[in-house]
């Protein structure tokens, strides 16, 4: 008799734990896509590129040089506003000049050396450099980009919530990131919640989700040495504030 009570015991421990198991419910998770904060190198002259220092791939940092610009014409009108301020001041020293026109060569020449520093193209940022858009000898336009660059220690993301979960929400909260592939976590905060309410976006998968009111949060992502985490990868989250904010990608 004890034996099979405790048979029956044992059975519904065992009957106990397996449902628990098969009915749990995980915390529902958000997902959105991995962004890189993009930053784009445009000249500021329109000048043959003489030489290109830094390809795609490179990681640089800021002031690093990227390009060198032919500026025959700039050094040429450089040379020029130098002699001529040189001059001016000569002038004014001995009394033989105005001052009115030692301050009108001062300012040429001024001019002058922002226009040749503008012959080295320099990183506005630390970051590693994504595509490039020209190559030695091309004549590139003002305006014209010549890289686009970002820094890939964080990386952003996107998700939608309803309304009803705003209130567990805030800007500067602590949360944790899961790439779905693997379930490695990294640690991220809020960095922005919209306030106005939109539609959830065309690239969420049913019609159903895609008809639905939600607000816009953006995460940012902790991507040490920046290989980890890339442009385009889905991440996770359900906003749960992490034990820790020490980041896990073993």
């Amino acid at each position: 008799m004890k034996k099979k009570l405790i048979i029956v015991i044992s059975a519904a421990i065992i009957i106990t734990a397996i449902s628990l198991t098969f009915f749990r419910k995980e915390a529902f998770r958000y997902s959105g896509t991995l962004e890189a904060n993009e930053i784009s190198v445009s000249s500021r002259l329109t000048d043959i590129i003489s030489e290109i220092k830094a390809d795609e791939g490179d990681k640089i940092k800021k002031g690093d040089l990227l390009a060198m610009l032919e500026c025959k014409e700039t050094e040429l009108r450089h040379s020029l506003a130098k002699k001529e301020f040189e001059r001016a001041s000569q002038l004014l020293k001995g009394r033989a000049g105005s001052q009115e026109n030692f301050d009108i060569r001062k300012n040429a020449f001024m001019q002058a050396e922002i226009q040749k520093s503008y012959c080295e193209m320099r990183s506005p940022a630390d970051g590693q450099i994504l595509y490039r858009f020209f190559e030695p000898g091309e004549l590139i336009a003002a305006g014209q980009k010549l890289m686009t660059l970002a820094d890939l220690s964080k990386m952003e993301a996107w998700f939608y919530v309803p309304y009803e979960k705003l209130a567990d929400l805030s800007i500067g909260q602590q949360i944790e990131g899961y790439l779905p592939e693997n379930g490695k976590k990294y640690m991220g905060k809020i960095a922005r919640i919209n306030d106005e309410a939109e539609f959830t976006p065309k690239n969420v998968q049913t019609r159903e989700e895609r008809t639905r009111l939600v607000f816009g949060i953006k995460a940012v992502f902790e991507n040490e040495g920046g290989q980890a985490l890339k442009p385009g990868m889905t991440i996770e989250t359900d906003f749960s504030e992490p034990a820790a904010a020490v980041s896990q990608d073993e």
